[in-house]
């Protein structure tokens, strides 16, 4: 396991402070009297429940996107992968066949196979 050139050290370096100080203040506040639920009341619950609904709908309409947008790319390079496979059809279609220029012709369709290839 090499840590050289990942992100996680300088990842870690953030998250694990703020995560300590979130357990911290989770066991001070469920050890006072009454517990978190006097602490956190309706209003406070609403917005989180506001703020996870307009998260997670940003997450999902992004990610969509994201697949739409690989789907398109996908198609569009099959369409570039047709269109180059009937004009190598073409360019074999249309050499000349005569006996006199067969070794012209077939230096040519040799070297045009491996420029499309």
């Amino acid at each position: 396991l090499t840590l050289k050139g990942s992100v996680f050290p300088k990842a870690l370096m953030f998250s694990v402070p703020c995560a300590v100080s979130t357990l911290a203040l989770k066991f001070f506040f469920s050890s006072q009297v009454g517990g978190a639920e006097t602490i956190a009341g309706d209003s406070e619950m609403a917005v989180l429940g506001g703020f996870t609904f307009v998260l997670g709908f940003l997450v999902v309409f992004r990610t969509q996107q994201a697949y739409s947008r690989w789907w398109e790319g996908a198609s569009l390079l099959q369409q570039l992968r047709g269109e180059w496979f009937n004009a190598f059809s073409c360019c074999i279609a249309f050499t000349d066949n005569s006996e006199s220029e067969r070794p012209r012709v077939k230096d040519f369709e040799q070297r045009l196979v491996r420029l499309i290839s």
